[in-house]
């Protein structure tokens, strides 16, 4: 069974967010077909959640929240991201700016 690319997915959530109204940019290009996704997720601009997308031992994948704990500390969130693409170049960095950013993310993740 053919694995979908991090391209493609990344291009996925880009679509469906301008769908439903929101926004979304790629602040940082990954390996087009195995990159690591993180989605920084905002509210109509109020700070969300950092969600990375991990392989699952159970074979699948999951979102799980990384980073600093005070989500309204943005230089905390930038210097984890930093961090985390200084020790993966690889990694996709994506900005979704929409209403309830977590659950289009969860609805997007399902269908890879």
């Amino acid at each position: 069974m053919s694995r979908l690319t991090s391209r493609f997915l990344v291009d996925l959530l880009l679509r469906r967010a301008a769908a439903d109204g929101g926004f979304a940019a790629v602040l940082a290009a990954g390996d087009e077909r195995a990159g690591a996704i993180l989605v920084l997720c905002r509210d109509r601009s109020a700070p969300g959640p950092l969600l990375e997308r991990r392989f699952a031992p159970s074979g699948g994948y999951v979102w799980d929240a990384v980073g600093p704990e005070d989500l309204a500390d943005s230089q905390a969130q930038s210097a984890y991201v930093e961090r985390r693409r200084s020790a993966d170049p690889d990694l996709w960095v994506i900005e979704l700016d929409i209403a309830d950013a977590p659950r289009l993310v969860a609805e997007w993740g399902a269908l890879a």
